[in-house]
């Protein structure tokens, strides 16, 4: 199978970049610089490499460094951003400081010639994000892009197939990023892009039939299109020697525990065991403010049920869960930041009683999970549901948690996701949901006055969760909703709508 390896310097595109190369149905992986060597770049027989951004300068002591033989290797390079600058500083050339003409955005680029960038119009737009930039290039390169302030905007070396960009290719405000790409892969990498998800689905169901022979497996299933998926993939790999636990945490939005349990029950002949643990992760979450504390709380408390379930059920030997790739980089497992710890990467606990934990979905982008979802046969209900994070609504409740609160959100909630049904954009938005807010404010109700939570609503648009934009939601959508949950939920008097993309901020609030 023909692969590209993601280098991961510690940029926050660099899940995109893996989801970009997929798209050309050419798998993908991302590994920490620190993590992999030049030696095993060819044992492992990637047919190119691409360096990520970072937020480092090459010049810092800190600053993630890759060894220069990659440059001699013969196997294919593009550099991105902070990528770009290393390969030129290995290769001997020059990195400055762009001072106060550094360039963040759209940005018009001007290309020069070269292999890479043939195909593109003279100009076009890209988007930049640096503070650095290559001064003097290095010998056996020549520039093929410049912009207004960036005299090296891209550049290469074509006899050794080395490529680098100081802008970002894999962002849709590059407007032929994604050309650029292929160029790479298909040009000078030589794929064929015959990488498809239905050898994945098979692949890994004959993966597990075999590891997992004769073995009990517990799998942390909540519902989600995540672990609904991972649940199924695993049943078809080791049947009725895997068993669901539902742990309704008193988390779950509007009527859907039943819903969970009904459908798993009815539609799949699986092993299913629904806990309800309301009171036991509320006693837990009491007073708890801070949403980090909360992750880790549930995250701990996750586990200790599927513990005791699992001693239960006899010998257990692992722990299926639905993690996906962005839960992972978001989490900081590689090179990049830690933007917020999920229940099932960041917040396990030290020690568990399961010898392996199983991640079947580790790899994948939420819309290659959805694939593999329909190709299980796995109602369309199910797998176009809204994603709802392990925390539930935990992370969607400002501040302290409370019976009270967590009505009001849910029966919030279910307004705004009724009435995008009935308008018929349930289906269009990547992501919707309301939060309750640690707001409150004065309010007229019936010529009385009122103290109230203020109610924020949350869409977005999105193909890949790595980036959003806001959902332009049509003003009627928007008052209809206001004018329910204002008059319907108790305790709600004021309800605003988020128009923030990602970045920078997150989907989720917390």
């Amino acid at each position: 199978m023909e692969k590209i390896l993601v280098l991961d310097f510690g940029g926050q595109y660099n899940q995109l970049i893996a989801r970009r190369v997929r798209e050309q149905h050419i798998y993908a992986e991302i590994r920490p610089y620190d993590k992999i060597t030049v030696d095993d770049i060819l044992a492992e027989g990637y047919a190119g490499v691409i360096f990520t951004g970072g937020p480092n300068s090459v010049y810092d002591e800190s600053a993630p460094h890759f060894d220069p033989a990659i440059l001699d290797a013969g196997v294919p390079v593009l550099g991105i951003c902070y990528g770009c600058q290393l390969i030129a500083h290995m290769a001997g050339g020059e990195i400055k400081s762009a001072g106060s003409v550094s360039e963040y955005g759209k940005v018009e680029l001007t290309v020069t010639g070269g292999r890479l960038l043939k195909t593109l119009p003279e100009k076009s737009v890209c988007w930049m994000s640096h503070t650095d930039f290559i001064s003097r290039i290095p010998a056996g390169f020549r520039v093929t892009a410049v912009t207004a302030n960036c005299p090296c905007a891209a550049m290469e070396n074509e006899e050794k197939n080395i490529y680098a960009v100081q802008f970002h290719p894999e962002v849709t405000h590059t407007v032929y990023g994604k050309e650029i790409l292929r160029r790479f892969l298909f040009d000078a990498c030589g794929c064929k892009g015959d990488w498809r998800m239905e050898s994945f689905t098979s692949d890994t169901i004959a993966y597990y039939k075999d590891k997992l022979k004769d073995k009990k497996v517990v799998c942390a299933l909540s519902g989600g299109v995540d672990s609904s998926v991972a649940a199924v993939l695993l049943h078809r790999a080791i049947g009725k020697n895997l068993t669901c636990i539902f742990v309704d945490h008193g988390l779950l939005r509007k009527d859907e525990g039943d819903f969970v349990e009904t459908t798993f029950t009815k539609t799949f002949d699986m092993n299913l065991i629904r806990v309800n643990a309301r009171q036991r992760f509320l006693s837990r979450l009491a007073g708890v403010t801070e949403p980090e504390q909360k992750r880790k709380i549930i995250g701990e408390e996750f586990i200790r049920v599927f513990e005791e379930e699992g001693k239960k059920i006899g010998k257990v030997y692992a722990l299926a869960q639905g993690t996906i790739y962005p839960d992972v980089i978001e989490s900081g497992a590689g090179a990049s930041a830690t933007i917020k710890s999920h229940h099932n990467v960041g917040g396990l606990p030290d020690v568990i009683d399961f010898e392996e934990i199983v991640e079947p979905l580790r790899s994948l982008f939420k819309d290659e999970v959805r694939a593999v979802g329909e190709q299980l046969g796995i109602p369309q209900a199910l797998v176009w549901r809204q994603p709802f994070p392990g925390p539930g609504l935990a992370v969607r409740l400002i501040g302290e948690i409370t019976e009270e609160k967590i009505k009001i959100l849910q029966d919030a909630d279910a307004v705004f996701r009724e009435e995008m049904d009935f308008f018929g954009l349930a289906q269009k938005a990547g992501q919707y949901f309301a939060v309750l807010t640690d707001t409150r404010s004065v309010g007229v109700v019936g010529d009385a006055r009122t103290y109230g939570y203020t109610v924020a609503l949350r869409s977005v648009d999105t193909d890949d969760f790595m980036t959003a934009d806001w959902s332009r939601l049509p003003y009627a959508l928007l008052e209809k909703v206001s004018s329910r949950i204002t008059s319907e939920v108790s305790g709600v008097n004021r309800v605003v709508y988020d128009i923030t993309s990602k970045p920078p901020a997150t989907v989720e609030w917390e």
